[in-house]
């Protein structure tokens, strides 16, 4: 319905409609709290029990940024459009989290280098930033914007190379933003992925994984 309506109104209508989207989504969700939803967190959660994931980087006090409804734990702090731009997180303490996670997220960000850099502000020396996020190949099933399948993506991604003009590499994106970081891995995640058409949305996971350790001083 939206990617129609995009088709059909001229930009400005558009881009006038979505802010009214969000404004009122913003009231209802500071009022009543988001509702439960099943996203690409939930679609991992196999996976990542099964590798110990939650046991080796998620204790401790978390934020789950752009979580939509979909926390990495029951008991992880969520932070989505109706907190803030998720590019900055402007309110949030230095150093306050244990563990930082965003799932496809930061493929939103206008300046993708600039999130990475806050989304590490908050982390804790020791702790963890968990970055997940569509894989090119997965996912887009093509080289260059916009995405056929979210009008709102800003970058593609591959894990360990840039690929001009649109899309960026994980790995050496954290190492440009955050040259401290210990880059425990990143890896492809493609678990029951099965769709290659172009033109059909995938289905199982279609992801970068990204573990990240912040070391202590």
């Amino acid at each position: 319905m939206k990617k129609a309506l995009k088709k059909a109104l001229p930009r400005p209508a558009f881009d006038f409609l979505k802010g009214i989207y969000y404004r009122a989504k913003t009231l209802q969700y500071k009022a009543m709290g988001r509702p439960k939803f099943i996203g690409e967190t939930t679609k991992a959660y196999s996976r990542r029990k099964a590798e110990g994931f939650f046991d080796k980087y998620c204790r401790g006090r978390g934020l789950d940024i752009g979580w939509g409804g979909d926390p990495i734990m029951p008991t992880s702090e969520g932070w989505d459009f109706e907190d803030g731009d998720a590019q900055y997180l402007n309110g949030l303490e230095n150093e306050a989290y244990d563990y930082v996670y965003a799932s496809h997220t930061l493929e939103h960000m206008v300046d993708a280098e600039v999130a990475l850099k806050n989304w590490w502000r908050v982390t804790k020396p020791g702790g963890y930033l968990l970055i997940y996020l569509p894989h090119r190949e997965l996912y887009e099933k093509k080289k260059t914007l916009p995405s056929n399948f979210n009008s709102d993506h800003k970058h593609f991604f591959l894990p360990d190379r840039d690929d001009p003009p649109d899309t960026l590499g994980l790995e050496p994106l954290i190492r440009r933003a955050i040259p401290d970081a210990e880059i425990v891995y990143v890896k492809e995640c493609s678990a029951g992925h099965t769709i290659t058409d172009p033109n059909i949305q995938s289905d199982g996971e279609f992801s970068i994984e990204a573990v990240i350790h912040r070391p202590n001083r």
